[in-house]
């Protein structure tokens, strides 16, 4: 139970993360924990915290005792840095403004440039959108929009995916620590194996690499269920694996030939993170829709947006979203600062060359730590998988865990994925230095797990 629950991220009932903070932690720190826990409800993957933050800025975090820490984690809200200059401006500018709210029934100038700006921006024919405060409701306005665009209710997601969440989100999503003894989830929602080469469930590499049945597999349940509304996946998946883009190329085509809509969750990696602004970009293919947040708010305030074609706007009748905050000028004057810094500090090209020069060191890594067996990445979402074997693959769960507390001593945090993999999605705004730094942290941890072992 507790290997399936590390999917997401590292939970907090780990004895390790006992001794991390028994070794790390003053009383003033300890009591605010203390404190947290008493009022908030305890769940694994937040309360009990781990620390207290007293600032953020840039790549970093700080916390009450006054250690900063490149924060390779960041809940990928990021993309500008923490406490952005341009984005606090633009918050402050529309609060000076004096429109701080647009109640229901009226729309305002802010959330209007924004909608423009998406439409302009984005891939393709995607050039309608709703706005909400967050990726699991643009989720849910999604599958809502599929189910009155198609007359299906059925969707294909991914096992151990993230989508958010929300009941809605989780019955689509894949993850066990959602989804585990909580009861009927939403009907129709089937699930097949992710294109994760390196543990294929069809044993790819046995085969001699990649032969796209996990694509196929999808088709063939798209005929088989005939009444599918849609697929709804994250082209890329932080950082378990990275499809090939024929992968994509050939579920886009499958999708076309049985009526049923694509749509994209790219709510942790638009935005230029994978050295694009969106990631689909990457696969050279164009979704139904598209679902975008976490950073769109400039790592400052909550907002997600849902993206789709033109010929999706059939739900005239019908309330999608509605959502108290669904033009929130505030929120929309942030957002179009973050889009801004990007484009204008070229943030996008700055994560594909920093990408690919952290790939070639962690490959380089690789053949000097046989722990390491696996490195991916595409731009500034990167992974590097532990494994006790190379040759079969069994993940190296508690090694990883090792290393990520052995790196937070020293400076650097990042969050695990399937609790053997280290994911690393710094701010954007990183230098090479800066990304040297983190890289011979992990190196370091990992070489001393390994001394250790």
């Amino acid at each position: 139970m507790e290997k399936l629950h590390r999917s997401e991220g590292d939970i907090n009932i780990s004895p390790r993360r006992k001794r991390w903070q028994d070794e790390n932690l003053d009383a003033e720190t300890r009591a605010l924990l203390a404190e947290d826990e008493k009022y908030f409800l305890r769940q694994s993957l937040s309360t009990p915290c781990l620390n207290g933050l007293g600032a953020c800025d840039g790549i970093w975090v700080e916390d009450l005792q006054g250690r900063r820490y490149m924060d390779f984690h960041g809940n990928n809200v990021h993309q500008v840095g923490f406490a952005n200059p341009a984005v606090i401006a633009a918050i402050k500018e529309q609060l000076d403004g004096g429109l701080s709210f647009c109640t229901r029934r009226y729309t305002n100038r802010v959330a209007v440039d924004l909608a423009k700006k998406l439409a302009q921006i984005a891939p393709g024919d995607l050039s309608k959108v709703l706005l909400c405060p967050g990726g699991a409701e643009a989720i849910g306005m999604a599958l809502k929009l599929a189910r009155i665009a198609t007359g299906r209710h059925k969707t294909i997601s991914m096992w151990d995916s993230f989508h958010g969440a929300s009941l809605d989100a989780i019955s689509v999503g894949g993850e066990a620590v959602f989804r585990q003894d909580i009861g009927p989830l939403l009907p129709g929602t089937e699930h097949v194996p992710p294109p994760d080469e390196y543990h294929c469930l069809y044993q790819c590499r046995g085969r001699g690499g990649c032969d796209m049945m996990c694509a196929r597999y999808v088709e063939y349940v798209l005929e088989k269920e005939g009444d599918v509304a849609a697929v709804i996946a994250e082209p890329i998946r932080s950082t378990p694996y990275i499809p090939k883009p024929e992968y994509w190329q050939i579920i886009r085509k499958a999708c076309d030939r049985h009526g049923a809509l694509l749509i994209f969750d790219e709510i942790p990696h638009a935005l230029g993170r994978t050295g694009r602004m969106f990631t689909c970009e990457n696969f050279a293919v164009v979704p139904d829709m598209l679902v975008i947040g976490k950073g769109l708010g400039g790592g400052i305030l909550p907002l997600a947006a849902l993206i789709a074609r033109e010929g999706l706007d059939v739900a005239a009748d019908r309330a999608l979203g509605h959502y108290t905050h669904e033009k929130s000028p505030v929120a929309c004057a942030a957002a179009l600062a973050t889009i801004r810094y990007v484009e204008e500090n070229n943030l996008a090209a700055h994560a594909r060359e920093l990408g690919q020069y952290a790939l070639a060191r962690m490959a380089a890594m690789m053949e000097r730590h046989p722990l390491i067996g696996d490195v991916r990445g595409l731009g500034l979402f990167l992974g590097i998988e532990l494994v006790k074997d190379r040759a079969t693959g069994e993940r190296a769960s508690e090694e990883a865990e090792a290393v990520m507390y052995a790196a937070l001593s020293r400076g650097l945090s990042f969050k695990l994925t399937m609790g053997n993999i280290l994911t690393l999605t710094p701010a954007l705004t990183i230098t090479r230095a800066e990304l040297d730094r983190a890289l011979d942290i992990v190196e370091a941890c990992i070489g001393e797990v390994e001394q250790d072992a």
